[in-house]
This record gives structure tokens, C-alpha cells and sequence, in this order.
């Protein structure tokens, strides 16, 4: 089997498999996050925007690859087509990394010791802080429209950036905007949420907590119920960020490499093997859009859990009509 064969099978066979787990997942996801006892909580919120931006990446990134070798992708042959499902692309993938970046400052806002700070972790600050990052993801990946084109040649794929230019664009957009600056802010976040908690574990335990402050902060403390959910969204959290890195990085590198070298002339087996480790770099990007539900089953405890079930059991009673 040539080296070709094995892309068109990686293409066809595990884009399947990630398009049918990562869709059933993500809505799951927006089912479970909607449940009552989630959606006040400002980080669901965030991480069902999330979830349905995956979904959107999903559909419109891995249906072609799917039919690669089945069926004509239109895509690969008309203009119209080619702008939009790029556009479509890059802006819900990127939406969707920048919520969860956002998730990670809110669980930071709601660990500070400042209480000022700990009220602006809102549904109403989370839902704005959604439209802004759905305006500028737009803004930004609207280059789409006047880089991507169809019926390209000694490119990755046949709609794609067209011009050094244009891909150098897309690809700063997609390592920078995408993936870097997210999981920077998410990985520095992250250590300051966890230093919080661990300050604030020491003053618990050291009883250096006066009475005057918490009667200041009895109002913000939470219930212990809360406190369990905030606890375990961070934990999913965390464990979600180290997946996007592991999974996203690989593709950035990829890009970046297989644009700074396209004038360059590549034998047939380079050319070959060198579009098999892109295809499967840009596979495992899609893989990070499509695994949260199942990170979030495994990570979030109970908490999580209890919102599925509790799902599983509503939609049964409605099938069975009681």
C-alpha cells in the first residue's frame, strides 16, 4: 500500500471515527451543560459555547475528508463553497479554544481572594465575554474569504490558502491566535487559579481567618454543593488544556513547516510522506474538538456525572411518556 493509500484511509476511516464519537460528544455536552443545576454556573456556560463550536469545526471540517476517495467534495471545486467551509472552519475552531481560555480566567476570578474579583465570575459577564470572542474570531478569519480558493495545486489540499502570503497569514492566525495565546493564558491561569486555592487551604488550615473577613465574604462563600462544582469544573479544566496542547501544537508546527517550504522541490516520497504526517497532525485538531464530553465524564466526578444521568433519565421518561 502507497503512501497515498494510507492517507485517503486515514482520512476516510479515523476521520469517521473521531467526526461520529466527537458529534455524539459534543451533544451530549450541550445537552448535559444545559441541565438547570449547570447552566447558572458562568464556567458551563463557557464550556457549552465551546461545545457547540466543536461541533461546528467537526461538521465542517471532517465531512469532506470522510467522502474523500466516496464521493465528489464541492468544496475542492467551487469558490463560494471553499471561503465559506474555511471560514466556517477556522472561526469555530478558534471560538471554541478561546471559551475554554476564557473558562480557565473565570475559575482564576472565582478562586481570588478578592471578593471584587470573585463577582465578576457571572453568567452575564461570560455571556458578553462569548460575543466578544464570537465578533473578533470573525473579524480576524474573514481573510478567508479572499485567501481560500478551490482547484489548487501542490497544496496540501485543493481548497486552500492560495498564495505564500495568504498561507503564512492563515497559518500565524492558526498558531498564534488558535492555539499558542490560548493555552498560554490558559496554562498561566491555570497555576494561578491552583495557587489560590492552595493559599487559601493554608489560611483555612492555619486559622488566619479573621471574623471580620468572613463576615465580609459569607455571602460569596458558597454552599458545599457549589464548592464541590467549582472544584470539578477546574479539575476538567485542567485536564482539557493539557489534552489541546498535546493534540494542537503538533499541527501548528506542521503548517507552519509545510508553508516555509513549499517553493522548495520534494521527491515523490517526500512530497508523500510529508502530506501524511500533515493529514495526521490536522486529524488530532479535531480530536480536541471532539473529546471534551468524554474528558469531562472521566474528570468532572459526580458533578458532571449526576448532570447525565439526570439527562439520560428526563429523555427516557419523555420516550416512555410518564
Amino acid at each position: 500500500m502507497s503512501v497515498a493509500d494510507v492517507v485517503t484511509q486515514i482520512n476516510r476511516y479515523f476521520a469517521s471515527c473521531i467526526f461520529i464519537f466527537g458529534c455524539v460528544g459534543n451533544i451530549l455536552n450541550i445537552l448535559v451543560l444545559s441541565q438547570r443545576t449547570l447552566r447558572s454556573n458562568s464556567c458551563a456556560s463557557l464550556f457549552l459555547g465551546s461545545s457547540i463550536a466543536g461541533l461546528c469545526s467537526l461538521i465542517a471540517g471532517l465531512t469532506p475528508r470522510m467522502l474523500s476517495g466516496i464521493a465528489v467534495d464541492l468544496s475542492e471545486t467551487n469558490q463560494i463553497l471553499c471561503k465559506f467551509r474555511g471560514f466556517t472552519l477556522f472561526t469555530s475552531r478558534a471560538i471554541a479554544f478561546w471559551l475554554i481560555m476564557l473558562a480557565t480566567i473565570d475559575r482564576w476570578l472565582l478562586s481570588c481572594p478578592d471578593v471584587h474579583r470573585r463577582h465578576l465570575s457571572t453568567i452575564k459577564n461570560s455571556n458578553r465575554s462569548t460575543a466578544v470572542v464570537v465578533f473578533l474570531s470573525i473579524i480576524l478569519h474573514s481573510e478567508c474569504f479572499y485567501c481560500y480558493n478551490s482547484n489548487l495545486v501542490n497544496t496540501p489540499g485543493k481548497c486552500f490558502s492560495n498564495g505564500i502570503v495568504c498561507r503564512l497569514i492563515n497559518d500565524m492566525l492558526f498558531a498564534a491566535c488558535t492555539i499558542l495565546i490560548p493555552l498560554c493564558v490558559m496554562t498561566t491561569f491555570g497555576f494561578l487559579t491552583l495557587g489560590n486555592i492552595r493559599r487559601a487551604r493554608n489560611q483555612i488550615h492555619s486559622g488566619q481567618i479573621s471574623v471580620a473577613s468572613q463576615n465580609k465574604g459569607t455571602a460569596a462563600i458558597r454552599s458545599k454543593r457549589s464548592k464541590k462544582t467549582d472544584h470539578r469544573l477546574l479539575i476538567m479544566l485542567l485536564v482539557q488544556v493539557v489534552l489541546l496542547a498535546m493534540l494542537t501544537i503538533p499541527s501548528s508546527i506542521e503548517k507552519f513547516y509545510s508553508t516555509l517550504t513549499a517553493d522548495v522541490v520534494k521527491s515523490t516520497s517526500r512530497a508523500a510522506t510529508e502530506n501524511l504526517i500533515y493529514n495526521s497532525a490536522l486529524l488530532l485538531t479535531y480530536l480536541a474538538n471532539g473529546i471534551p464530553f468524554y474528558v469531562y465524564t472521566l474528570s468532572g466526578g459526580s458533578v458532571f456525572r449526576k448532570a447525565f444521568f439526570d439527562l439520560i433519565r428526563t429523555i427516557t421518561r419523555k420516550v416512555i411518556g410518564r
